[in-house]
């Protein structure tokens, strides 16, 4: 129930704020658009009046034109000195009038003498009898037009006055006056405004691309007389908008203006003799967007007032709460020491419990440790008793030619040949030498040490285990190819153990291919761009099964029946893990299996080693 009830009211607030603001839109609007109406009148009407004025100022000009002798002279005799004359007079009082051209016409509508005589656009010779305003001169009346000129093509109005009755001859005088500094003055005060005939038709406006367009749809016999006087020459006419009547004063226009539709408050008022139109049209967006300011403040003041009277009751209701929670805290400050006392008792005994088990812990991650010390320890020496055999022959073999060579060395020292004796003596030497490093290799194999990080060479850990694997290789007829590398190569890992995984991984690459047709085992080395080492252990064995995969790492898993504790590859990953790298397997494409270890190359140098070594050794 409550919370529908506060839907409700909060719906209603919404819609108070927003009637609210709508009313104050709607009076901000209408108050506004009125003052901009009264605005745009005045400035109309000061408008209106120049024009008048200006209309006005050069009313009587062609009938002042009319009464002087050289243009009598140019009508009554048209001879070329009487026209020059006239013609020179005419370019004289244009000049002092400030007007476009003034021009001389016979009662045929022939233009005899004008003030532009001598330019490319000179009136002289054309015949103006259909124009409106020379018939109205010859019925004795003041010619008025506006129109385009058939000869200069530029627009102007025109008025005419036929020669006084007691003139030696007749004829008509008119005069042509421009608008366009009228039109860049009203363009300069910053206003749109337009100039329209009786019909519509606009010519002259502030926006160019208005001119010559219409207010309203022209009806064709309009159109058909406009064309037949030439009053606005080729122009085609078209509607400014798709109204049927002519705007008048107060209302609201929508032009297209800047490649916008926008809504202007129309002032009119009608100007001059031949009842043309002049509007003012006032842009409404900005009475609109300060309407939509005082929408918005009549909206937010609604909200406000209602936001304080709802603070208000909300104060009266916290106030309440307040002391009916203040009771309730006194009741539960009670409860809660009892439970905090009961807590505490709980929590001390949590505390020493956690203590224990933190002891615990530790104790167990100590025998971890050890755990896994001792696995590695205990594969070493499961490796160590799988080529144990091996190293007895190799053991064997030396010992049986220290014997043979001893016996032989007597021999000859009996009968003085001192030369054989002491080449015996250096296969001794050499023998020993060998028994010697295979023993110290061992020792250094099986040593139980604690874990060493440092640079490591890769050549020495690989030399020392290959060292290890040659009765393998032999016991199995296999090789071991190593690739070439860089000599000097060095990775951070501890050297016994890094050399523990090399003779797990090769002598499982061994154990592998010993049934296979080529037995052979790869050894490559490959350096990353982000500064890793790989050391690749390929074989040409069958590679394994998917379930094999899958237990591949775990202690005691072995696919050699009766071989091995299956402590092999368990122990390779935990060294190399505490060492920082990764250890991971896979099947090659073209068939076998293939170990690689990750680990981080060493900025050092290790202990030196063997000097040289050829781009690849095969351990027969």
């Amino acid at each position: 129930m409550k919370p529908t009830r506060s839907l409700l009211t909060s719906g209603l607030a919404l819609l108070a704020c927003v009637f609210v603001g709508a009313l104050a839109y709607r009076w901000s609007l209408d108050a506004q658009l009125s003052g901009q109406q009264r605005a745009a009148s005045q400035r109309l009407a000061f408008a209106a009046q120049s024009l008048e004025s200006l209309l006005q100022r050069n009313e009587a000009l062609p009938a002042l034109l009319a009464l002087n002798s050289r243009t009598n002279l140019a009508l009554q005799r048209p001879d070329p000195q009487n026209l020059q004359a006239a013609n020179a007079y005419l370019a004289s009082a244009v000049a002092l009038a400030d007007v476009d051209t003034a021009y001389v016409m016979n009662t045929e509508g022939l233009t005899l003498a004008a003030s532009n005589w001598n330019q490319p656009s000179s009136f002289v010779g054309q015949n103006y009898r259909f124009r409106p305003y020379f018939e109205a001169a010859m019925q004795g009346r003041i010619g008025r037009f506006f129109g385009v000129g058939v000869t200069t093509g530029k627009a102007g109005y025109f008025m005419a006055s036929a020669l006084p009755p007691e003139a030696p001859a007749p004829g008509v005088v008119a005069v042509k006056i421009s608008l366009d500094a009228f039109e860049a003055a009203l363009a300069d005060g910053g206003d749109t405004v337009l100039l329209a005939d009786r019909e519509g038709v606009v010519f002259v406006s502030t926006e160019r691309a208005w001119r010559y367009r219409t207010l309203a749809p022209l009806p064709a016999e309009v159109r058909t007389r406009l064309q037949g006087v030439q009053q606005y020459g080729n122009h085609p006419l078209t509607p400014l908008h798709a109204e049927a009547s002519l705007p008048a004063d107060g209302d609201t226009l929508r032009l297209q203006q800047a490649g916008h539709l926008r809504d202007f408050s129309v002032a009119a008022r009608s100007v001059g003799p031949l009842g043309w139109q002049m509007l003012l049209l006032a842009d409404q967006r900005p009475a609109r967007q300060e309407a939509l300011v005082a929408g918005l403040a009549g909206g937010l003041c609604a909200a406000l007032v209602l936001g304080l009277a709802l603070l208000r009751r909300l104060d009266r209701l916290g106030r309440a709460e307040r002391a009916a929670s203040a009771e309730r805290l006194r009741e539960a400050h009670g409860m809660l020491e009892v439970q905090i006392a009961q807590r505490t008792r709980e929590i001390t005994a949590a505390n020493a419990a956690l203590e224990d088990r933190v002891r615990d812990l530790q104790q167990a991650e100590q025998i971890v440790r050890g755990t896994r010390d001792t696995a590695v320890q205990a594969g070493k020496l499961a490796v160590l008793g799988q080529m144990a055999a091996g190293m007895s022959h190799e053991l064997n073999q030396p010992l049986a030619a220290l014997q043979t060579l001893s016996d032989n060395a007597i021999a000859l020292h009996q009968r003085q040949r001192g030369d054989d004796v002491a080449e015996n003596l250096r296969l001794i030497s050499q023998l020993a030498g060998r028994m010697g490093r295979i023993v110290r290799q061992l020792k250094s194999f099986v040593r139980k040490e604690p874990p060493a990080l440092s640079p490591c060479s890769v050549r020495e850990a690989l030399d020392h285990a290959l060292l290890l694997l040659a009765p393998r290789c032999q016991a199995v007829d296999a090789q071991i190819a190593v690739a070439d590398f860089d000599e000097a190569l060095c990775v951070l890992a501890d050297a016994t153990r890094l050399e523990q995984v090399l003779v797990n991984l090769l002598r499982n690459g061994l154990d592998a291919v010993q049934h296979q047709a080529v037995r052979e085992v790869r050894f490559a080395v490959q350096v990353q761009a982000d500064g890793r080492v790989l050391l690749r252990v390929a074989d040409t064995g069958r590679g394994m099964d998917p379930e094999v995969q899958t237990h591949l790492f775990e202690p005691f898993y072995t696919t050699k029946a009766g071989e091995g504790l299956g402590l092999g590859l368990a122990v390779s990953r935990i060294i190399v893990e505490g060492m920082g790298g990764t250890l991971a397997a896979s099947n090659l494409p073209e068939g076998g299996a293939e170990f690689t270890v990750r680990l981080p190359r060493a900025a050092g140098v290790a202990a030196q080693g063997k000097a040289a070594h050829p781009a690849t050794q095969d351990l027969p």
